[in-house]
């Protein structure tokens, strides 16, 4: 018999992934139910970091643990005819619970019928890539010449028009890859991936974020000279993050020079707030003729924006979601910065001093755009004019 945890609970593992959904990183998800590390990694070991199905529209068929706990404090005390009313249920469906679940006749332990109810419910269907050997090698071929799920789906389809045995969805891949139980396909494979993570990365909606910002201007609002270029002081901003999002630096680049600031944020500080004082700082001394307007993405470090507006009197606009080429400049420049802060480092150890030299670095790097002048160079054009 499997030992019972609370991860056999369809509800409370529902309640992790929800959190998980709604923005929060694995380990506030865990703690939310009060569930420890090991806890945590053991659920997005099995689940490959994909939401299992199960639990996640409940109808009220099955029995809820809940049901079970009321089940084994009432057994004994009350017929169950009087269990059934009380739950809401029929006689039968706690009968048949009892002949099932109960450890013997007079003896029923909730957590003992959660594991026995779970096993018998689990049902473990075949993966199509575990059962078509002919498919799974094909799709093992293709994930070693670093076709990505999807380009192999739509693939597959062209390739065996008339042999249905021969396709597969891009998800039933992934799933296969990632989910420990699913199997048919080589773990090692999860390297030809593009991403060549270990765990599914969730994807939110637009409606999913979390503490979504207040009175946002958007990007449709601003004036159609920004695009142009020709006009400078129109910046575009947003966060590189450190190892697990636990740190973060602000990086704001200026459109028509390519010059760039960055914006230190101590890890032990809210990370809204020191934003806005960073952007404070660094935008508040410059001419006005280079405080036009501030492009943003919609993340939550932009929550004190109106205070930023008034301070350093500079416009201030926001992205539409998953929209990264509207913020084009900054994107790129943020690659570039991965040279200096390569994705897994904790950003926290960096200075204002470190900052500004990477600044001054980068702003006196020739760039093909301005025929090989320098950011440095470009922006001291405007302000000699």
């Amino acid at each position: 018999m499997v030992k019972f945890s609370n991860r056999l609970v369809a509800e409370v593992v529902q309640e992790f992934w929800q959190h998980v959904a709604d923005g929060a990183r694995f380990d506030e998800a865990g703690a939310f139910l009060g569930w420890s590390m090991t806890t945590v990694r053991r659920e997005l070991r099995s689940t490959g970091g994909i939401r299992p199905r199960r639990g996640r529209t409940l109808t009220g068929r099955s029995l809820s643990f809940a049901e079970r706990e009321q089940i084994s404090l009432l057994r004994g005390k009350e017929s169950i005819r009087e269990i059934a009313r009380r739950l809401g249920r029929s006689p039968s469906t706690i009968s048949r619970e009892l002949r099932r679940n109960a450890d013997a006749v007079y003896y029923y332990r909730a957590t003992t019928a959660q594991v026995r109810a779970q096993a018998r419910a689990a049902r473990p269907k075949t993966a199509k890539l575990n059962s078509n050997k002919a498919l799974r090698v094909e799709v093992e071929k293709r994930l070693g010449k670093k076709d990505s799920p999807v380009q192999i789906a739509g693939r597959l389809r062209k390739d065996f028009p008339n042999n249905p045995e021969m396709w597969v969805s891009h998800e039933t891949i992934y799933q296969s890859l990632y989910v420990e139980s699913r199997g048919g396909l080589k773990r090692e494979l999860l390297k030809s991936l593009r991403t060549g993570r270990t765990l599914r990365k969730p994807q939110r909606r637009p409606d999913e974020r979390r503490g979504r910002i207040q009175d946002m201007v958007m990007i449709a609002d601003r004036p159609a000279e920004v695009e142009d270029r020709a006009i400078p002081g129109n910046w575009e901003g947003d966060l590189i993050l450190g190892k697990d999002g636990k740190s973060a630096i602000g990086t704001i680049v200026e459109r028509t020079t390519g010059f760039l600031i960055l914006i230190h944020i101590p890890a032990d500080m809210n990370r809204a707030e020191a934003l806005r004082d960073g952007l404070v700082r660094k935008l508040g001394p410059l001419p006005d003729e280079l405080r036009q307007s501030l492009t943003w993405d919609q993340g939550t470090e932009m929550a004190r924006h109106k205070e930023v507006k008034i301070a350093a009197d500079i416009d201030i606009y926001f992205c539409d979601p998953h929209s990264p080429w509207q913020r084009g400049s900054n994107e790129n420049m943020n690659g570039l910065l991965r040279q200096y802060f390569p994705k897994g480092t904790d950003l926290s150890i960096y200075s204002r001093t470190d900052l500004d030299y990477v600044a001054h670095e980068l702003n006196d790097r020739p760039r093909q755009r301005f025929d090989f002048r320098t950011p440095n160079e470009m922006i001291r054009t405007f302000l000699l004019r």
